[in-house]
């Protein structure tokens, strides 16, 4: 018998509720296994990020060649890189070993609003890291700087999500949450098939959504692993986060935005 197996190289979360935390139960809960390389040590709870230990990117590329020397991986989810140096890291470990199954979730923008990535690590996020990807997952604010341009209407996410797909040639989940309406619909665009699939679901009144990025784009990555195909992967993927808000909607946790369900399909303990 054999896992199938999912690398992912993100940021830590102390308060377990995005990053790698988010990460590996997302992983877990889809039926991989989570192996990890920390790119930074984040302080943070359901409030907000007040502090940020970047690992060294010796540290970081050691990590990776650890797991990947030894265990290897079916697909690797990567998050949050911040700087240049980080990135030219994980390209160059892309390049050495060759997984077909990457998922990057282009962790751009704050949930404030405020720009993560200085101009130089954008530019490697463009030029280097997007196009070694099977399938990235930005939401609007980052497909806007993606693109350089404004995204006002949801009616045009599938021309937005290819236009994306076409200018990085690579697959695009593009996630609608930033948009209003009590529908969301968000759009991948195959770049392998030419083909857009869109994700319906109905917005759920919660301030629970910390970590749905990592979230989604995790499980994304553990379908894949599973060898499913892109658009099931993504299919199985957007109604496990789904599910995922509903199940942790009502719950109290922290002061802030609190963490989606990861383990929704799991009876409580002692149940």
């Amino acid at each position: 018998m054999k896992y199938n197996t999912v690398l992912s190289i993100a940021g830590s979360d102390s308060g377990g509720g995005a990053g790698i935390q988010a990460d590996i139960k997302s992983i877990s809960a889809c039926g991989a296994y989570a192996a990890t390389a920390i790119t930074a040590i984040t302080v943070q709870n359901t409030v907000g990020v007040t502090n940020v230990h970047p690992v060294p990117p010796q540290i970081l590329a050691e990590q990776i060649d650890a797991v990947l020397s030894d265990i290897g991986a079916d697909a690797i989810k990567i998050g949050m890189l911040h700087s240049a140096n980080i990135i030219e890291v994980v390209c160059r470990a892309l390049d050495r070993y060759a997984i077909k199954n990457v998922v990057l979730d282009p962790v751009i923008t704050a949930t404030s609003g405020d720009i993560l990535l200085q101009q130089e690590a954008l530019t490697a996020l463009r030029e280097q890291l997007i196009p070694k990807a099977r399938v990235i997952t930005p939401n609007i604010p980052e497909a806007e700087i993606l693109l350089d341009e404004s995204i006002s209407n949801g009616d045009d996410l599938p021309r937005y999500a290819a236009k994306l797909a076409d200018r990085y040639q690579v697959s695009v989940l593009l996630k609608a949450g930033h948009l209003d309406g009590d529908q969301l619909t968000d759009v991948l665009y195959d770049f392998e098939k030419k083909e857009t699939l869109l994700l319906q679901s109905k917005r759920i009144d919660t301030r629970n959504t910390h970590g749905t990025g990592c979230t989604l784009s995790s499980s994304l990555a553990a379908f894949l692993a599973r060898d499913f195909d892109l658009q099931e992967a993504t299919s199985q993927a957007k109604a496990y986060i789904s599910r995922a808000i509903a199940a942790g909607a009502d719950y109290e946790i922290g002061a802030g935005h609190g963490p989606v369900h990861h383990f929704h399909a799991m009876p409580p303990s002692g149940e």
